[in-house]
């Protein structure tokens, strides 16, 4: 499968901060930027910025990021599952996870969830992949929002929703293990219908779930 990129950029102005959202990044360039110091939800800054490099070096691999100053404030990663997950059990060169997506508390409040991903899908780049994203309640930031897990749940919704991906069933014990966590897909609409039916067949496991 040929994975496009097409590269998009987009000024955000908001509360005298001019951001630039822009993707998807090249390795190269993002090796000469730096990690907010509070993008920290997955790792410490500086190894989350490596391995932000390492995705993008990959050929599925996209990072979509808001920079100010060659700071990273906000991003989204795109890539393969991890070989240990069941997502990756297909093999399919066409299943595509929305990894990660995380902004700096101080630059929250300003829509760049929102235009990280609409750049992310801009121009039909993913209408080729089903894009998929595992939603756990553990890895949202209940402290700094104030939200409960319902209420953070239907702000993740709303967030995924706006480039078209939908909560989908499953008997992923993972997601099963807590009724906040979710997974939410885009079926890009070139995707060929055998594709659809794979994606079926990892989904559930338990055919009387089905």
């Amino acid at each position: 499968m040929e994975h496009i990129k097409i590269d998009y950029e987009e000024t955000v102005e908001r509360d005298g901060k001019t951001l630039l959202v822009e993707g998807p990044i090249s390795p190269e360039r993002l090796k000469e930027m730096s990690l907010h110091p509070q993008l920290d939800a997955f790792r410490r800054p500086k190894e989350q910025h490596e391995a932000l490099v390492e995705i993008a070096e990959l050929p599925e691999g996209r990072i979509i990021a808001a920079v100010e100053d060659k700071m990273i404030v906000g991003y989204v990663t795109f890539h393969y599952a991890d070989e240990y997950e069941r997502w990756s059990e297909g093999k399919m060169d066409d299943l595509i996870e929305l990894g990660a997506i995380e902004v700096a508390n101080d630059y929250r409040g300003l829509g760049l969830s929102k235009k990280l991903l609409e750049i992310a899908f801009r121009g039909g780049q993913l209408d080729h992949a089903i894009v998929f994203t595992t939603e756990y309640y553990w890895h949202w930031d209940l402290e700094s929002t104030g939200l409960s897990v319902w209420d953070y749940r239907k702000m993740m919704e709303d967030l995924m929703k706006n480039v078209d991906m939908v909560w989908f069933a499953t008997d992923d014990p993972e997601i099963c293990s807590h009724p906040a966590n979710c997974l939410m897909v885009r079926v890009g609409k070139k995707v060929p219908q055998d594709s659809v039916e794979a994606f079926d067949r990892l989904r559930f496991r338990q055919r009387f779930m089905y």
